[in-house]
């Protein structure tokens, strides 16, 4: 008889998305528009700089985090943003996923509390959980996905050690307003809590202006952790590459996590990532934003009620009006319609499905016909 394993672990279901994406797999004939996956493949530039870097073997180990050029690149990049953070607060990092597992981890004690505005992607609930942490999601859907403050305190505790924000969001794709984050600033200096940025759409804007958080309010900078990804801008989700960016204090804990758990980033993706950071994506966020376009239109047209999302590459319409949970909504849609959408209730928002627009634009269309044509039989 063997001893029970990790009971944070066990408690956990895989991810949702991928439950569904799978689903649709298996049906002979279905579409799918669950994933973040983008359609364009990887600029041959990024490509052929991997190579160059394979073929003068860098195939060693490189520092802890990440080679000195490309940390360097990536307090540029932050600068033009109004960021200031020197290569030594930097952490290069496989994915934004990691960066993000070795912030909470650093961070969180058995029973600390971290308050996730949701809609959420559910990595950021599976992560606390394995650090026998405490999830209080905080509903933005009455206030039309942006945040409330008298909800956000109601949130708050004596043991919330973090708040994490993704702007835009994932799945909702909408940029949280300088007043969401006016509230967000108010408690995090009261209380002294920290916040997570995930700002891994932040290229992915289509109108108006993304706030960042750490540029209007310098004075939390010690409170404030930066995560980012090379996966949705510069289509490499499968190059698994991200950084993370904290106070120097802050970075020095982190960092523990990051190099134990995976010591680096591969060695020869990190010349790439120079080139990916100088590459021009106004292109593909065009590309997106016709396609965003296209895709309101469309759900609006089918008597779907959808925020307009103003980045990212995602639709979170409503389907409260059929009475049925977003779970039975998605799995007869591939039943009965031949087309794949994630429940709304994977990102703790139920009454809601995301669609995801960045596949090919043959795809999408076919994918929004069956949709009509399902709602049509309703």
């Amino acid at each position: 008889m063997r001893l029970p394993m990790n009971e944070a672990v066990s408690q956990l279901q895989l991810s949702g998305i991928r439950r569904f994406n799978a689903l649709a797999r298996q049906t002979p004939g279905c579409l799918s528009l669950t994933l973040g996956e983008p359609e364009f493949d990887t600029p041959e530039a990024i490509k052929q700089a991997a190579m160059e870097s394979l073929q003068n073997n860098d195939t060693h180990y490189p520092p802890n985090n990440g080679q000195s050029f490309l940390l360097e690149k990536l307090s540029h990049f932050a600068e033009r943003r109004g960021l200031q953070y020197a290569p030594d607060e930097i952490i290069v990092t496989n994915g934004a996923t990691e960066a993000i597992f070795s912030a909470l981890t650093a961070l969180l004690n058995p029973g600390d509390e971290v308050v996730i505005p949701v809609p959420a992607f559910g990595l950021y609930e599976a992560v606390v959980t394995l650090c026998r942490g405490k999830t209080v999601p905080l509903n933005t859907a009455p206030f039309s996905f942006q945040l409330d403050e008298s909800a956000l305190r109601a949130c708050v505790t004596s043991r919330t050690k973090a708040i994490i924000l993704t702007s835009p969001n994932n799945p909702t794709g909408c940029v949280y307003t300088k007043e969401s984050l006016e509230a967000v600033a108010q408690i995090a200096q009261e209380y002294g809590i920290y916040v997570i940025c995930d700002d891994v759409y932040r290229q992915m804007v289509y109108e108006g202006v993304c706030e960042s958080f750490g540029v209007l309010f310098p004075h939390l900078r010690s409170q404030l952790i930066v995560v980012d990804s090379f996966s949705k801008p510069y289509a490499m989700t499968g190059w698994r590459l991200g950084w993370l960016m904290a106070d120097r204090e802050v970075k020095q804990q982190i960092e523990k996590v990051h190099q134990y758990a995976v010591v680096s980033v591969t060695s020869f993706t990190q010349k790439a990532a120079v080139t990916a950071l100088q590459t021009d994506v106004t292109q593909m966020r065009e590309t997106y934003r016709k396609r965003r376009d296209a895709v309101l239109c469309a759900l609006r047209d089918m008597g779907m009620d959808v925020v307009t999302p103003q980045g990212a590459f995602y639709a979170f319409p409503s389907i409260q009006k059929w009475g049925m949970s977003s779970e039975e909504f998605c799995t007869r849609l591939i039943q009965e319609g031949g087309l794949a959408l994630v429940p709304g209730s994977c990102f703790g928002s139920e009454g809601f499905v995301r669609l995801s627009y960045c596949c090919s634009q043959d795809v999408l269309s076919e994918g929004l016909a069956r949709l009509r044509a399902f709602l049509s039989r309703l």
